[in-house]
């Protein structure tokens, strides 16, 4: 097991700065997920932790050890990746064995170990089967048992259910988690897909543009996004945004915006002044906007647009020339074109710096 460090990790390819200083301090025993849009660098961040990629700058540690310029070999660590990458020619068992072959353990172990890990991953009356005999998601599990068997300080996981089918990848991501809460192997879990990351990870860390975002539990990340880019990243349909003018009239505080005027609570106006502007930028998720609230916390606007997902319903609202989007019961039913009036929770709402746009409230 191992707590892992990254302490102002750089790679550059050339004038690309795939991860631009980097400082990550990962718990023994976690399984932490690097979570964002393609090309932010989490496999790149991945690859380093493994050492399949040299670092420009910085430095990487295992339990306060500098492992940063030892070869993958030395650094007691198993990767799973998107492709299967499983031996066509090798029966299951061999697969499993074959890292430990590599290591010269004597015959015994290698037995025991693959029995262990083959059961752990319900694969143990696949062993005599060859990969082409098997579905993408028993190859999958091929490959998770080859990389358990030698039961590595820090597990590396680079989207490993991307090929999978919708159903499968629900299915995998439960067993990957138990699994690894069995183990207690440090993990790291790359993936763009939200829900993934929201469902698996002790912690996650936002990545965009090679820089960490924010770091932390899935509901702190939700709840409390420390910027726009991850407020409109984590949340789907993404956070509505509005630019709103800070006013006091007659005493009293207000947000206004081309669309409403919001009063603030005594408790954000102290807040508020003390940030050096008076603009800011309104954000809203569609989880919390209702059909029912506080008139003083309402809109109208016209039906655009309705999306019947069954158990949702994604509501498009024209008010002015902006558009909002709202997430409602299924049960909801609104016909284009219709007035209605919609109204968000005053308890749920984020003002983000319009320059820097870290979060305020």
């Amino acid at each position: 097991m191992a707590e892992v460090k990254m302490v102002g990790l750089k790679k550059y390819f050339g004038a690309v700065r795939a991860l631009d200083g980097i400082d990550l301090e990962i718990e023994d025993g976690k399984f932490v997920v690097l979570l964002g849009p393609s090309g932010c660098g989490k496999t790149t961040l991945l690859r380093c932790v493994s050492g399949l990629e040299k670092v420009t700058d910085g430095r990487v540690l295992f339990n306060e050890k500098d492992v940063t310029d030892l070869p993958p070999k030395s650094r007691n660590v198993s990767m799973v990746f998107q492709s299967y990458a499983v031996w066509p020619h090798m029966k299951v068992y061999d697969n499993i064995a074959y890292p430990m072959k590599i290591k010269k353990y004597d015959r015994a172990e290698i037995e025991k170990r693959v029995e262990w890990a083959a059961r752990l991953l319900n694969i143990h009356e696949l062993l005599d089967r060859y990969p082409a005999q098997l579905s993408g998601g028993q190859r999958q599990r091929v490959a998770v048992a080859r990389a358990i068997v030698l039961e590595p300080a820090v597990l590396l996981m680079d989207e490993p259910l991307s090929n999978l089918d919708a159903l499968l990848r629900v299915m995998m991501r439960s067993e990957l988690k138990k699994l690894q809460e069995r183990l207690g192997t440090t993990t790291i879990y790359v993936t763009h897909d939200q829900v993934e990351a929201m469902t698996m990870g002790d912690m996650i860390a936002v990545m965009n543009q090679g820089k960490l975002q924010q770091y932390g539990k899935p509901e702190e990340i939700y709840h409390k996004p420390a910027n726009m880019f991850v407020a409109g990243f984590i949340g789907s349909p993404r956070m509505n945004f509005l630019n709103v003018e800070f006013m006091e009239e007659k005493g009293e505080y207000y947000l206004m915006s081309d669309i409403f005027r919001f009063p603030v609570g005594n408790e954000k106006v102290q807040e508020l002044k003390r940030t050096n502007t008076k603009k800011f930028v309104f954000g809203i998720r569609p989880e919390d906007i209702h059909l029912e609230g506080e008139k003083e916390y309402s809109v109208e606007g016209e039906v655009y647009f309705t999306e019947r997902l069954g158990a949702d319903t994604i509501l498009h609202v024209k008010v002015d020339k902006e558009r909002l989007v709202a997430k409602l019961p299924g049960d909801v039913v609104l016909k284009e074109g219709e007035r209605i009036t919609i109204y968000m929770d005053p308890e749920k709402f984020h003002l983000f710096h319009p320059e820097t746009e870290q979060a305020v409230i």
